[in-house]
């Protein structure tokens, strides 16, 4: 069935098409922000629509599930029947793909491929639709196969067979059917970044910088900070690196043009590092970074101009990696052409990044700060991006805004993390810990990975991460070695139950920011 679709030239003379009957007075002023394409199907029935999508991605997409109680929010769930698209995202996409039976998987479709593969931003906005009416959504075997085999590997599929049921003649003939009908789908056409206006104002920003054992990096981002075209007002280092081992001239070598804050921290994790320099932050903008990257001169200006442009509250900037801790400035403007040009799109942002990232202080203020539960692990920068989404925040990938980094083969936050692969006496107790020091077994996963599963997906998501888990320790490597994995099914259980018996001491104990 074919879409009808119908024309709007805004004010600024951008045509977008529509369905339905949308309120044009808050579509106009949806236009000119970081939505690609708007909907209020929350309402009509679409929310959480598509469950098997767990098959495929577990519980490492962030819009898995729709997000609640919000006025606007990132969500790919399109209602056919009423929805709103530039129509430039609309022309660059192709369209709904009239491959699919219907057009409610030609939506879902869509709005999937439009955030995951295009750098869109498929927006939820309370109110734009009246309609209240909820449609049933149907898909069939065949359009969930399709969709798997557009979309992904055929190993996702067939584990989906497995969990759905492997016994079942429906899903095998769709299975068949799809891989003979149907290709796997190649991305290049991103959604073309905007031009970036002027700056607006004079905004003041803090720069928040947590370093251990790397003085010396930490220093030279001093500089390159010293360099920019639009400088921080404020730059607030936390330095973990013990007393004894100190370089005792450190930071004092030169004037800096920014009020200049050095905290020697006695607590440990980077996560309560940010926390105490956001309780002394004063910026308008803050922007998260390593110690270990090299920026260039527009890299602050950047990231407040592209929020600007976007009326967005937050975005990750683009993080290159070195080829070795020596390399500069000169070697990223090398290593940036010839950079995966998908990598530069915006659109809402599947990750989120200490390393390189910028957030208006109100919604870092809203979040109180960083959950101190995943010190001494991993998870948090996830975390942090997930809570920022949550609290109704579009999250952007920002390719304006470029560093280089370095990942010298010593010191930083995660000289904590890598005790957990140290065992008996050598090994430092992390605080993930507790009052039970870990003996014997080590918890894998990592019990701060699983604290953040347990705290942002359902009971049964979690459920689908440990089974796909195993699947895939089974059947993903070499067939040789099968039997031998096999065996080992039961001590990765035991791994696992230690890793969820670690979180959930966590999540009684409840988020932390100290």
């Amino acid at each position: 069935m074919k879409v009808d679709l119908k024309e709007y030239k805004t004010q600024s003379g951008e045509t977008i098409l529509f369905t339905g009957e949308p309120d044009f007075q808050l579509l106009e002023v949806l236009g000119s922000e970081a939505g690609d394409v708007w909907h209020s199907s929350f309402e009509q029935g679409y929310k959480n629509a598509f469950p098997e999508l767990v098959y495929q991605t577990a519980v490492f997409f962030w819009y898995l599930n729709d997000f609640d109680n919000l006025d606007q929010a990132v969500s790919w769930r399109i209602n056919p029947n009423a929805f709103a698209v530039r129509k430039s995202v609309w022309e660059r996409i192709g369209g709904f793909d009239s491959d699919f039976e219907n057009t409610q998987m030609q939506a879902l479709d869509f709005g999937f491929q439009c955030l995951r593969f295009f750098g869109g931003s498929p927006l939820y906005v309370k109110g734009l639709y009246a309609i209240k009416e909820k449609e049933e959504v149907l898909i069939s075997a065949i359009d969930r196969h399709a969709f798997f085999r557009k979309s992904y590997k055929t190993e996702h599929a067939l584990y989906m067979i497995f969990r759905l049921g492997f016994w079942k003649l429906s899903e095998w003939k769709a299975f068949y059917f799809s891989q003979k009908h149907f290709t796997k789908r190649a991305y290049s056409n991103l959604i073309p970044a905007r031009e970036l206006g002027e700056r607006i104002g004079n905004p003041s920003l803090t720069y928040i910088m947590p370093t251990m054992y790397r003085q010396g990096y930490a220093e030279q981002l001093l500089l390159d900070l010293a360099a920019q075209n639009y400088r921080p007002t404020q730059v607030i280092v936390v330095d973990a690196t013990p007393e004894d081992e100190r370089e005792p001239k450190a930071y004092k070598k030169q004037v800096y043009p920014f009020e200049l804050k050095i905290l020697w921290q006695e607590s440990k994790g980077s996560c309560r590092a940010r926390n105490e320099a956001i309780a002394l932050s004063m910026g308008e903008y803050l922007i998260f970074g390593d110690d270990d990257i090299r920026i260039p001169p527009d890299f602050v200006e950047n990231h407040i101009r592209f929020l600007q442009t976007y009326k967005a509250g937050a975005c990750n900037g683009l993080d290159i990696r070195a080829d070795n801790h020596n390399q500069n400035l000169g070697d990223l403007e090398e290593k940036l052409k010839t950079t995966d040009p998908k990598r530069k799109g915006v659109g809402a942002a599947l990750m989120f990044s200490n390393a390189n990232s910028c957030v208006k202080r109100e919604y870092v203020n809203q979040l109180i700060g960083n959950d101190v539960n995943f010190d001494g692990g991993y998870g948090e920068d996830s975390d942090f991006g997930l809570s920022l989404l949550k609290k109704g925040v579009v999250l952007l990938s920002n390719p304006y805004s470029v560093n280089l980094h370095l990942k010298p083969p010593t010191g930083g936050y995660r000289f904590w993390g890598a005790q957990s692969n140290i065992s008996a006496k050598k090994r430092k107790a992390q605080p993930w810990e507790l009052d039970t020091p870990v003996k014997g077994m080590r918890p894998v996963p990592s019990p701060t990975v699983m604290y953040g599963i347990i705290k942002q997906f359902s009971p049964q998501q979690l459920k689908e991460y440990k089974l796909k888990y195993f699947f895939l320790f089974l059947f993903k490597g070499n067939m040789k070695s099968f039997f031998y994995r096999l065996a080992r099914i039961p001590y990765k259980n035991g791994q696992f139950k230690k890793s969820v018996f670690y979180a959930r001491k966590l999540i009684k104990l409840g988020i932390r920011y100290q």
